[in-house]
């Protein structure tokens, strides 16, 4: 898959679980033309509660202003927070509030009593004692050098793992 082991869209693996599901991000009855156009094909999870598959279901809806996982930038619309929840981030203009609104809806990403919230709350759950830590000596030296290389090292070696973005938005906020 092009984007790796993991879901374009939340970033479960889907190697490993065995949930993996050729994904239009168009979809075909609406839009046939796209069917084979690789701009349009991602590798998604096969939960039935969330991503492609749920999009799938839901109704007519604008895919324009849905994020696309090759082209938009999750950190510029979403906060990501260690209880596994995603909100928009609150410096968004009123479109790009709608765009990140929307995609999470269509995609069913935060639903308050899904899987997927709980899933991202598991992942991120090793890394809260070391962002608490680091939060607390940022606090005692922000200008700190040693320990900003060592959150960017911590960052960058689980940039390969499922959540990544959860988990680097978990240890981000010891900034």
């Amino acid at each position: 898959m092009f984007q790796g082991t993991r879901c374009a869209y939340c970033e479960a693996d889907i190697i490993q679980s065995g949930r993996k599901h050729l994904e239009h991000f168009q979809q075909r009855d609406r839009f046939p033309q796209g069917t084979f156009d690789w701009n349009n094909l991602f590798g998604s999870c096969n939960r039935e509660d969330t991503c492609g598959k749920f999009k799938d279901r839901c109704s007519l809806y604008d895919p324009v202003v849905l994020l696309k996982p090759d082209e938009d930038n999750p950190d510029d619309y979403f906060i990501f927070v260690s209880d596994g929840t995603i909100t928009p981030r609150a410096d968004l203009d009123h479109q790009h509030r709608h765009r990140a609104i929307e995609t999470l809806r269509i995609f069913n990403l935060d639903a308050e009593n899904g899987a997927l919230r709980e899933i991202r709350r598991e992942a991120v759950r090793g890394y809260l004692e070391t962002a608490e830590t680091l939060h607390e000596m940022f606090q005692d030296d922000p200008a700190s050098e040693e320990l900003q290389l060592f959150l960017e090292e911590e960052i960058l070696g689980t940039a390969h793992l499922p959540f990544a973005t959860a988990i680097r938005h978990t240890l981000s906020w010891s900034l």
